[in-house]
Parts: structure tokens; C-alpha cells; sequence
């Protein structure tokens, strides 16, 4: 079994345990200052689009680079110490224990009626306006955030750290934090995040598919629907999203749950409207938080389960 399949299982249950400690410096914000300053710089003037290409190359060069030069010193010198420092580079690199956490911090005030904390707490994990939002939309947010990240936090990572390492996983968390900066559709940076909007596109396809389908296949079944219902309704709702693959995330979430998530939010007081996805048998309400943590968890082992099963196979009779 290579060497990084067994920093892969470490790495997994480290997030799962320990998470990041709150005081460590996180890479990714070292990263995100690093796109800020290039930005900063280069997004004005002419050949913006060139210019956020650039931006993206440079970033993703300088990341890959990095943690490919530090892995493989790491492995050259002892390798339990190569797999000691891959599994804690792989491990800082997921968010299980980290977006259960958010998680939590809204349902404990929802739970206890303190709608402003709970609101407080739901602006910290997303983009749109909370100020206002009654109940039912603070637990919509936060299920929709739990269930789009199941992939970009968790499965995406994993996808990416089976197929090359904990460089591939960083690689992959580089574009995810430029899509996060730069990848959104307005006058400042259509032109400019353009490119990296792609590319996190491009690296999210299979993973966000297969971790759809396999909380249609695998997550409790609180919607009470047949298979087939639940199956078809993904499928149909998925593509009505305007994220070519969030949508397959908060689809599948949805009709397992038997909810209704989509509809209409704000951002910096622009109303967006966007399809709604689900049956929408059952009405929002804190306990579907929970059951949405708890769907994460079931759907992060079982995918790091296939991948280990398939990345085990192909290396044995290879």
C-alpha cells in the first residue's frame, strides 16, 4: 500500500478528532493573502481575464510547488516522517470537525430561541444577509453551507489527496480559495476570477457527483420517499441550480430530508432568486442542522471508503 494511503487514513481521522487548532496559522490564509495582494495589483486596467489567469497559475504553481519540495524531503529523510508530515498536511486540509463546529454554534442559539445570536453566528459561514432572517431561513443557510462543503471541504480534498498526495489536496484548496475570492459574477471580478471559477468547476465535477449520489444512496432517509423518488428528484433538481455543482449537493440534501432549500436570499441587499430544490414535505427546522452534520459524517467515511477500496484494488493488481 503506497506510503500515502496510510498518511490519507491519519490525515482523515486527525480532522475528524482534532480539527485545526484555533491558534495555528491556517495555510489557506497565507494563501488568500497571497491572491489579495496579486488582486490588489492586478485587477484594473486592460486583459483582465489574462491577468486573473495569471493570478491562478502563479498561485496554483507556488502552492504545488511548495508542498511537493516539502513532502518529498519529508519522505527522503525517514518514511514515517514523510507520512507524518503528508498526514498533517492532509489533515489541515479537510474540514469535517471545523464545519461541524459552525455547524453547531448556529444550532445551539436557534435551538434555545436566540434568533439574533443564531444569526450572528450563520454571518460568520456565509455570504448572504442575516440581519433579518426568521428561523427557517437561518436553518436553510446553514444546511445549504453544511451540504455544499461536504464536498468542497471534505470529498473534493479527498479525491484529490488519493489521486496525488497531499500536494493534489493543496493544489485543489488553492483553486477553491481563489473561486472563493474572485470567482463571483460582478463588475469587479466577472473578467478577472473567470479562469478560476472554471477551474474549480473543472475540479469539483466528479467528486461533487459522487458525493450526491452517495448521500441519495447512503444518508439516513428522513424524507420517507422510495429510492427511485429520491433518485430522480436529485437528478432533476441538481441542474436547476446555477452551480454547475453545488446544485448536486444541496439536491441530494434536500430530498433526503424531505425539505425545500433554494428560494430567495440577499446579498449586500441584493435579492437572489434562485430554484427551489426538494419535495419540501417536511417544514425547516433546527433539527435538520444536526441531521445534516450528521449526513456529513456518513457520507465523508463512506467516500474516503470507496476511494481507499478502489485506490487499494488498482494498486494491488497494478
Amino acid at each position: 500500500m503506497p506510503a500515502h494511503f496510510i498518511a490519507i487514513v491519519i490525515g482523515f481521522l486527525l480532522d475528524r478528532i482534532i480539527g485545526d487548532p484555533p491558534k495555528w496559522p491556517h495555510p489557506v490564509r497565507l494563501i488568500g493573502t497571497f491572491i489579495g495582494k496579486l488582486t490588489t495589483i492586478l485587477n484594473k486596467g486592460r486583459f483582465r481575464t489574462l491577468k486573473g489567469a495569471f493570478t491562478l497559475f502563479i498561485t496554483v504553481g507556488i502552492v504545488l510547488g511548495i508542498v511537493f519540495t516539502f513532502v518529498s524531503f519529508a519522505y527522503q529523510f525517514n518514511i514515517y516522517v514523510g507520512i507524518g508530515v503528508e498526514s498533517t498536511l492532509i489533515a489541515i486540509g479537510l474540514a469535517q470537525k471545523s464545519l461541524r463546529d459552525a455547524a453547531l454554534d448556529v444550532y445551539r442559539p436557534l435551538a434555545a430561541k436566540d434568533l439574533p445570536a443564531a444569526r450572528t453566528k450563520l454571518s460568520w459561514i456565509v455570504g448572504r444577509d442575516t440581519d433579518k432572517l426568521k428561523e427557517n431561513d437561518i436553518v436553510r443557510g446553514t444546511v445549504e453551507t453544511v451540504s455544499e462543503n461536504i464536498s468542497d471541504g471534505i470529498t473534493s480534498p479527498l479525491f484529490w489527496a488519493f489521486l496525488l498526495g497531499a500536494p493534489g489536496l493543496w493544489m485543489y484548496k488553492a483553486v477553491n480559495t481563489l473561486d472563493s475570492m474572485i470567482g463571483y459574477k460582478d463588475e469587479r471580478y466577472e473578467k478577472f476570477g473567470k479562469i478560476s471559477a472554471r477551474a474549480d468547476d473543472i475540479l469539483n465535477f466528479i467528486p461533487a457527483r459522487v458525493t450526491g449520489f452517495l448521500i441519495i444512496l447512503y444518508a439516513p432517509n428522513k424524507s420517507q420517499l422510495s429510492f427511485w423518488k429520491r433518485f430522480t428528484g436529485w437528478s432533476k433538481d441538481a441542474r436547476k441550480h446555477p452551480s454547475p455543482n453545488s446544485g448536486f449537493l444541496e439536491a441530494a440534501t434536500a430530498w433526503q430530508l424531505g425539505v425545500t432549500l433554494g428560494g430567495t436570499s440577499t446579498y449586500r441587499g441584493i435579492v437572489s432568486k434562485r430554484p427551489e430544490l426538494g419535495p419540501g414535505n417536511t417544514p425547516l427546522t433546527a433539527i435538520h442542522i444536526k441531521q445534516t452534520i450528521t449526513q456529513m459524517h456518513v457520507i465523508a467515511f463512506i467516500f474516503w471508503l470507496v476511494m481507499t477500496v478502489i485506490g487499494v484494488t488498482f494498486y494491488a493488481v497494478a
